[in-house]
């Protein structure tokens, strides 16, 4: 393996998730968050992607690796587009259920990843409109760190296998976002391998992004709605259960 993706698979897998821990403690340990710590988190987290994946783009490039290896390109173009809506799809309706499911039990917003949604996601339309460039850009260059970038070196490593690149690419992805906890660990960790295995029967990025832009642009659209309405009106989210 090439010196230079050796030392991106270690930051990847070393400082990101380091990184991450630490802003999320940073964040809970704030009783509220303002506007402008919302807007500023939206801009260096921009920033720190776009950074990341033009290294990335920058050292493959470099290498002589074509963009078509990183899943840059449409070889099966109908496929492609059947599976990103097709997924796309699924991944929305799971994201409404869950949130439902979530707004309906009051005593689940006092866990992590509620109470950091409250603290993150968008209360107007100014912040809305930068969570929309957050979002597009962490859909794009994830999905080219990822499962573009990491599995194609796990796979070029394993002689071609796919599976050593599906495998490589999900606990990779599952690491960056060891900081949502076990539970969050869990569920990125299954929609690592759902997107890995997606982008390597396709041949292509589209799907797993465009699911992915769906899923995080559902997640802070819709989230900041049902969750205070549950800590403000508990009773009437109980009650919906009952």
């Amino acid at each position: 393996m090439p010196w230079d993706f050796a030392l991106i698979l270690i930051f990847l897998s070393v400082a990101v998730p380091w990184l991450g821990r630490r802003r999320v403690h940073q964040l809970l340990a704030m009783s509220q968050t303002t506007k402008m710590d919302r807007l500023s988190l939206y801009a260096s987290t921009i920033a720190f992607q776009w950074f990341a994946a033009c290294i990335i783009l920058w050292r493959t490039s470099a290498r002589g690796i074509p963009v078509e290896q990183l899943g840059l390109a449409l070889p099966k173009p109908q496929l492609a587009v059947a599976a990103a809506i097709i997924l796309s799809s699924l991944i929305l309706l799971n994201q409404i259920s869950s949130l439902r499911r979530m707004a309906a039990r009051p005593a689940e917003i006092k866990g992590l990843l509620p109470q950091l949604a409250l603290k993150i996601f968008p209360q107007d339309n100014v912040e809305r409109l930068a969570f929309f460039a957050l979002v597009s850009t962490v859909a794009v260059c994830e999905e080219i760190i990822y499962r573009g970038f990491v599995q194609f070196v796990f796979q070029s490593w394993a002689h071609g296998l796919a599976l050593a690149g599906i495998l490589g690419s999900a606990g990779i992805f599952a690491l960056a976002h060891l900081y949502q906890g076990k539970r969050g660990l869990l569920s990125t960790s299954v929609i690592g391998l759902l997107f890995s295995s997606i982008r390597a029967w396709t041949g292509s990025l589209l799907a797993p992004l465009a699911a992915h832009f769906v899923a995080d642009l559902a997640a802070g659209f819709l989230a900041p709605g049902k969750l205070r309405s549950a800590v403000v009106h508990p009773s009437d989210a109980s009650e919906r259960t009952g």
